[in-house]
């Protein structure tokens, strides 16, 4: 076989990937939420002091005072998460948000904010609020996709987040489910 031979028949292949599943945060996770926030943050900006607090103990910063973390899984290796931060009594921020960057661009990113927005349901959410920059095109592209509106400079809360340059929000109370699609449900 020549060597434009064995390409041709590469190429025809289908491309084979482990299923992916969204579960929430367990023991063990902790280094993997670490780490996926600190590639992407790191790529655009720079991990600032607020980010160093959150992903080092994201058992005592984001779950223990009544947050969430959905990860997505392949196989065995965790490939993005998306976390709940408590802000009050029906109001979550959704925040520190990543896919690991060999597995962008597959629509994976919308399949876990879509698990992440129905485990704020579960959790009694009518508010999501979320803080993020016009560099992040896509991200910001996604979340208005998804029923995220921009906030009026008014409204914008102070954030501990320099980079943080579009403020957005979702209201939860006359919002219909969003269809889960089969193999991609909450574990």
């Amino acid at each position: 076989m020549t060597e434009a031979t064995v390409q041709s028949a590469l190429s025809q292949r289908p491309i084979v990937m482990p299923e992916i599943t969204f579960r929430l945060f367990q023991p063990g996770d902790a280094d993997a939420f670490r780490e996926l926030n600190e590639q992407w943050i790191a790529e655009y900006f720079r991990v600032e002091e607020h980010d160093v607090v959150q992903l080092s103990d994201p058992e005592r910063t984001i779950l223990a005072p009544g947050g969430q973390i959905v990860m997505a899984v392949a196989g065995d290796e965790k490939i993005g998460c998306c976390a709940l931060i408590f802000v009050g009594p029906g109001i979550f921020e959704v925040a520190k948000m990543a896919i690991s960057e060999r597995y962008r661009g597959q629509g994976i990113g919308r399949k876990l904010l879509e698990r992440t927005i129905a485990q704020a349901k579960t959790m009694g959410a009518h508010t999501l609020e979320l803080a993020s920059n016009w560099k992040l095109a896509n991200a910001v592209h996604l979340y208005e996709s998804l029923g995220f509106r921009h906030l009026p400079p008014e409204r914008v809360e102070p954030t501990p987040y320099a980079r943080a340059n579009v403020f957005m929000e979702l209201d939860l109370t006359g919002q219909q489910d969003l269809p889960v699609k089969r193999g991609f449900g909450l574990a």
